[in-house]
């Protein structure tokens, strides 16, 4: 079975708090809310609303980054509803502030 390599093609930010629509490349559409893991010193500084909004799509990684360097890996966006908890928890956890919640699964 070919496994399929999931990318974000587009985001748009919604008016509800932090909250994105996610278009991936397989044509689903995703209302992801970030705000449960948006802590720490590289996650946290996304609670400042004008940093939030300068959110885009870097095509050649096919995710969503800010500019401050945080950026999340597209297979959890896809999976976020199931894991959000999990990843919350772990990235508490590991005590490591700069921690990329990719790196907790």
């Amino acid at each position: 079975m070919k496994h399929q390599f999931r990318r974000v093609s587009a985001v748009d930010l919604l008016d509800d708090g932090y909250v994105m629509r996610v278009h991936f490349n397989d044509g689903s559409i995703k209302d992801i809310n970030v705000e449960p893991v948006l802590f720490g010193e590289l996650y946290g500084p996304l609670r400042r609303r004008d940093l939030f909004e300068q959110v885009s799509v870097d095509h050649e990684v096919g995710t969503v980054v800010w500019p401050n360097g945080a950026d999340f890996d597209p297979d959890m966006l896809y999976l976020w509803e199931k894991y959000v908890d999990a990843f919350s928890t772990q990235i508490k956890k590991s005590g490591r502030s700069d921690q990329k919640i990719s790196e907790c699964i």
